[in-house]
């Protein structure tokens, strides 16, 4: 066919014992031609190679579309990659590496987890979003806790990198690299499914072929900034995220019934009340009569605004299919190091330190590294509740050990401690002061719409209930992160610190970043 390109995916190589001291090779090709119709032809290519140090499978479908369906096909990941512009023909591929352990049902299994206290048959679990911030830090970790895991990605948020001109603090590895250091160190396996989850066909692939018992969904855009940049990227976070979370519940009602869906939600789809926020549901009296109702939100970004659909889509979908769901409302993260993020530079997971996708504590924790003045939006009484990245995957790992009902729909308030955004700035300038660093703080104009002084009260009981064992903020601690941001301060751009996006000046025409 003229116009067709050739991609092919990137091999996850996953070393298997051979089934007889000297194996002969063997490679196996199928193809299936689906129907063709004026709108696009599909082939499944299914190649099989076993050999005798390395058994491969890939799995790729080739879909060839006719100029008049592009617009149609695309995803909203897609459509923001296209910018615009329209080729005569359009291929995708979608590529899934799968470990050997999985290649067929028929075949003794030769697992990777061996160790006597991991149970015999460990739970499935899919990280969609496994390779950001927290998805990384918990893939490994349910890895290192005898879970057998899969990373469904995108790797959108690298990309968002490229398009605005920022990057990590910390130098971080390509998935590929990652996932081969984490074999050669562990001897687990991760397997990895590259795509985006708007695609449903992409989706419905990797449910079937991984056959999840539990779904961490941390796939969405998760900064509020980069929802408020312009018309174009608020259309993407919703899209991406609304989307992408229906995708999920009906992969779960159509490929898995049993399987529970741990979703990240945020803390701030509730704003800032004049009341204590409880978790999830609040019983409300009116004119005599009692009822528990889902708490009142107040989104206050088109980000969060994503999150509220979200719980309602899933709420709705608990009492209508029986799905069984745990919406996790996460403060603000902090930190950098876990346990299995420790083990080897490769593994180092992302901190971000710009205006966009920085959070606050470690945005401070870098500024006092280099010197800047610790940027207050405001008045700085903005509160919030905050936790140690340690803490995100524990909560996690509790929520699949403890998984919601047929039908339940459970939200946890995920976060140990309340800060004002003063009061981090008065622990990070005192931590610095123990360091030798000379620490200011500036008030800067507030970029957002938000109290700046206001009552904040929220419960987060349920998973302490449950066994979490939480890090508090602590000077060590604090200390350590300093330190860390010492460390690569070499690799701060002083000129993604300040605030650049405003909730009042968004506007539709494209915001572009001057290089």
């Amino acid at each position: 066919m003229k116009g067709i390109s050739t991609l092919f995916p990137t091999l996850l190589l996953t070393p298997s014992p051979p089934s007889s001291p000297n194996p002969k090779p063997k490679a196996s090709l199928s193809s299936v031609q689906l129907p063709e119709t004026s709108a696009h032809l599909t082939r499944c290519i299914l190649i099989s190679v076993t050999g005798s140090k390395y058994r491969w499978r890939i799995c790729f479908q080739l879909r060839i579309l006719s100029n008049s369906h592009l617009d149609t096909s695309k995803t909203p990941f897609t459509r923001l990659l296209s910018q615009g512009k329209r080729s005569r023909s359009n291929c995708t591929v979608r590529a899934t590496t799968l470990s050997a352990s999985r290649e067929a049902s028929n075949e003794p299994s030769q697992g990777v987890h061996e160790s006597s206290s991991e149970p015999s048959k460990s739970k499935r679990v899919m990280v969609i979003g496994g390779d950001g911030y927290c998805g990384w830090a918990t893939a490994l970790h349910l890895s290192k806790k005898g879970y057998e895991v899969a990373i469904v990605d995108s790797l959108a948020r690298r990309l968002f990198d490229q398009q605005l001109g920022i990057d990590s603090l910390t130098p971080i590895s390509s998935i590929h690299d990652r996932l081969r250091c984490w074999k050669a160190l562990t001897g687990k396996s991760i397997e990895l499914y590259i795509g985006d989850i708007c695609d449903f066909e992409f989706l419905t692939d990797a449910f079937k072929s991984f056959e999840p018992e539990a779904v961490v969904h941390f796939g969405e855009q998760r900064s509020a900034p980069y929802s408020m940049i312009d018309r174009s990227r608020a259309v993407y976070t919703q899209n991406n995220n609304v989307i992408g979370t229906l995708n999920v519940l009906f992969a779960i009602k159509e490929f898995g019934e049993e399987c529970h869906l741990v979703k990240l939600g945020t803390m701030g789809e509730y704003g800032t009340p004049n009341i204590d926020i409880e978790e999830g549901y609040i019983t409300i009296t009116h004119n005599g009569r009692t009822d528990t109702l889902p708490y009142p939100k107040q989104a206050s970004s088109f980000y969060h605004l994503s999150k509220v659909h979200d719980s309602n889509n899933i709420a709705f979908t608990c009492k209508a299919w029986g799905i069984r769901a745990t919406d996790l409302n996460q403060g603000v993260v902090y930190g950098v190091r876990t346990d299995e993020t420790e083990m080897h530079e490769e593994l180092i997971n992302r901190l971000d330190y710009d205006g966009v996708f920085g959070t606050a504590l470690n945005r401070f924790c870098v500024q006092a590294a280099v010197g800047h003045p610790l940027t207050v939006y405001g008045k700085g009484g903005q509160t919030r509740g905050y936790l140690d990245i340690r803490d995100t995957v524990q909560c996690v790992e509790i929520a699949i050990a403890n998984p919601a009902q047929a039908g339940e729909f459970r939200v946890f308030n995920q976060f140990t401690e309340q800060f004002s955004v003063n009061e981090l700035a008065a622990l990070v300038t005192k931590a610095g002061e123990k360091l030798g660093l000379d620490v200011q703080t500036t008030s800067v104009p507030n970029p957002r719409v938000e109290a700046e002084e206001h009552y904040y009260n929220a419960k987060h009981t349920k998973l302490i209930e449950l066994g979490l064992k939480p890090h508090l903020l602590s000077d060590s601690l604090l200390d350590s992160l300093l330190n860390f941001a010492v460390k690569y301060e070499d690799r701060v751009d002083k000129k993604q610190i300040m605030p650049s996006v405003s909730w009042r000046k968004i506007g539709a025409k494209p915001k572009t970043v001057a290089a």
